[in-house]
């Protein structure tokens, strides 16, 4: 969420990074301020007319009980009360209209984030070669089907359309790949989470999914949410606590399974694994404070371009325009794997810097060093990695000419093979 002492302050600068991603209708500034000034005015006469309550009650306390002046005292005391039980309620309801207009503003986008949409995003690191086949190369659907390794037919006979099931050599290999990361993320000193894959509306709003993408997520009939990332989770696993700067920065990494509803449009060729409502992720974050948060960006992207590197795969690295970032990041860089048979770069993580806008929402802050009040922390998240388009990359890319499948070497020890064949 935004800190509306940063509109009352800078309005001009907020509103010239908000239209880089928003257009000049979808935000009304003047009437965020208009609801600022009322609450404070409210507050001041709530104040007030509070400090005025408590002058009668301790001249209550000092006049003899059942006097005239007493009962006149009780008299204007229950008028006075009366009147601050009124302003309490208007400044509550003030209150929350200004929360309603703040919390559906995006993040500010950084400076040297480029203005529009996907047509403005660009490539800022492009890593190995297109793989060359002197054969006729598989998708990624026929090899799992020859190979045993994907059951696309009854995963949709048992949970409907874009759910996947791996088997035999294919689950192994999923599993390869995720403890791959783990061991990688605990190397580089990340302390590991198993959360829950269920989180309160709070925990979500927090995060940023709320009230935006209420209908994005899947939601049970108590009211809870199926994580779309662990993000949701990790989020808010310092929500309400204050910790000390000297504890910063909290480095931390969870696997879960991830659940989105995934509306809207598809391509024609994002068959098979590219777009799922069930997929895995290894989910790296960082609480840190706002002087190191681009610092821990840039460890965060080369920690993620790292793994896909080791895997040996052909990949490219995109700076996101503010339209294209998520409505929580301030600045986010996307790594995209080269899918050989449709001839496409495909997001495996999305690595954002989201500032202070989810710890400002779920109110977790850090005790300065030198002192003084406590601060908001900042926080980070990216993928590391989501595992379903990087298996197709994965399929496609070390397929053979006689059907078979190279497991990259990182991942032979998970697996305990060299090669998957029929």
């Amino acid at each position: 969420m935004i800190d509306i002492k940063r509109i009352v302050d800078q309005r001009e600068k907020v509103e010239e990074g908000l239209l880089k991603r928003l257009s000049k209708e979808e935000f009304d500034l003047d009437e965020i301020l208009k609801i600022y000034e009322k609450k404070k005015d409210l507050q001041l006469e709530f104040d007030t007319k509070r400090a005025q309550q408590n002058q009668f009650n301790d001249k209550m306390a000092s006049t003899e009980k059942g006097s005239d002046e007493f009962k006149k005292l009780l008299t204007d005391l229950k008028e006075k009360a009366a009147e601050v039980k009124d302003l309490e309620s208007k400044l509550k309801e003030v209150e929350k209209e200004l929360v309603s207009k703040l919390e559906v503003l995006p993040n500010i986008p950084d400076e040297d984030v480029v203005a529009g949409g996907k047509e403005n995003n660009e490539v800022v690191k492009t890593v190995g070669e297109k793989p060359k086949f002197d054969f006729e190369p598989k998708d990624h659907i026929q090899l799992g089907k020859d190979l045993g390794l994907l059951d696309l037919e009854r995963a949709t006979k048992i949970s409907g359309n874009n759910f996947s099931m791996y088997r035999g050599m294919g689950a192994r290999l999923e599993w390869a790949v995720i403890n791959f990361f783990i061991n990688e993320h605990i190397k580089d000193g990340y302390e590991m989470i198993i959360p829950p894959n269920l989180v309160t509306r709070d925990s979500a709003y927090a995060a940023g999914q709320l009230p935006k993408f209420e209908n994005d997520v899947y939601w049970t009939t108590d009211g809870l949410c199926l994580v779309p990332t662990a993000e949701t989770v990790l989020t808010n696993i310092f929500k309400d606590e204050i910790v000390d700067e000297k504890d910063l920065p909290k480095k931390i990494f969870a696997y879960t399974p991830c659940y989105r509803k995934e509306a809207g449009s598809y391509r024609a060729n994002e068959k098979g694994l590219i777009r799922m409502h069930q997929f895995n992720k290894v989910e790296m974050y960082q609480f840190t404070t706002d002087e190191k948060s681009e610092e821990a960006l840039e460890e965060l992207v080369k920690k993620a371009e790292s793994l896909v590197e080791k895997l040996g795969l052909h990949y490219q690295t995109v700076k996101l325009a503010a339209g294209d970032c998520g409505a929580g990041a301030a600045k986010t860089f996307d790594v995209e794997v080269y899918i050989p048979t449709i001839d496409q770069y495909y997001e495996v993580s999305s690595v954002s810097n989201v500032r202070e806008y989810q710890t400002r929402r779920g109110n977790m802050r850090f005790k300065p060093a030198s002192g003084g009040k406590p601060r908001y922390m900042h926080s980070l998240n990216g993928s590391g990695l989501a595992t379903s388009r990087l298996m197709v990359a994965l399929l496609e890319t070390y397929q053979q000419e006689d059907g078979s499948i190279i497991v990259p070497e990182v991942l032979r020890p998970y697996i305990g093979v060299d090669k998957i064949t029929k």
